[in-house]
């Protein structure tokens, strides 16, 4: 399965169906940079929109993937071609991310090691190197599972923090002994955790056709949360609601939304 032949095919077929790679990414839902992306060899579509992409590009899968128009001669010939390849691909992609997850285990479990071995070679007993300890390993449960699942890592990802974040914080405030870890890190993690599930559902539902939209809604939206979390901070450790940073802050997150609603304006009007 060639990637070039692959993108060079879907660009004459775009072509002669009189759309641009905007029209034909606003059809499909999805960003004309993926578009650019399938044209140039770089990418290959995702199979949950290859039936979309064929019927709106007049061709069958078989085709997409031979990357050429199929006579009947030859067509079940390619289908299995193309099944085999798929199938090696995709085994490939697994081994990859198999492979990269336990490196990335090793050199974790090696980074806790060395603490262990330090904190028993210089204080006799296990102290302070428990606290690194239960970092790496939320560090873990974390990253492990996004690196095995790809493409789904980011919403793994989000449901390994929304799981794991209090047990982290109330373990660090046993090992740190320090109460206000736990209560005020929970408030904390739990305000952040809504706000980056809204991220998500914001960036499933427009992120794919107008992601500067969705950038611009991110900045701003950003802005009552930088409310709620102070307001929260405030009551709880009886400091002011704002200072010269949350400002500054504040007048950064317009700038950039205004920016980001205007490169979608601008982007729109040339669709």
């Amino acid at each position: 399965m060639n990637q070039t032949k692959t993108g060079k095919f879907i660009a004459k077929c775009r072509k002669e169906k009189n759309l641009t790679q905007a029209q034909l990414a606003e059809k499909l839902s999805i960003t004309d940079r993926a578009v650019s992306k399938w044209e140039t060899g770089k990418s290959m579509p995702d199979s949950s929109i290859m039936l979309a992409l064929c019927e709106i590009l007049g061709i069958s899968v078989n085709e997409l993937l031979s990357g050429e128009a199929v006579d009947t001669e030859h067509y079940e010939q390619k289908a299995d071609e193309n099944l085999l390849a798929l199938k090696r691909e995709d085994e490939t992609n697994k081994k990859r991310h198999v492979l990269i997850a336990i490196l990335f285990s090793t050199i974790l479990l090696s980074g806790i090691a060395v603490c262990l071995i330090c904190n028993i070679a210089v204080s006799g007993s296990l102290t302070w190197s428990l606290i690194p300890t239960n970092s790496i390993l939320f560090a873990w449960v974390l990253i492990f599972p996004m690196i095995l699942t790809g493409k789904k890592a980011i919403i793994t990802g989000l449901v390994s923090l929304s799981v794991f974040m209090i047990p982290y914080l109330f373990l660090l405030s046993q090992l740190t002994k320090t109460k206000e870890v736990f209560s005020i890190g929970t408030a904390m993690a739990v305000i952040s955790i809504i706000f980056l599930w809204l991220i998500a559902a914001l960036f499933y539902r427009i992120g794919k056709i107008r992601r500067a939209l969705a950038f611009g809604i991110t900045f701003l939206s950003a802005i009552p949360l930088i409310l709620i979390i102070n307001v929260t901070l405030s009551k709880m450790t009886k400091t002011p609601v704002f200072d010269i940073w949350d400002l500054l802050t504040v007048f950064l997150l317009l700038i950039l939304a205004f920016a980001a609603f205007i490169f979608d304006n601008i982007k729109k009007k040339n669709t």
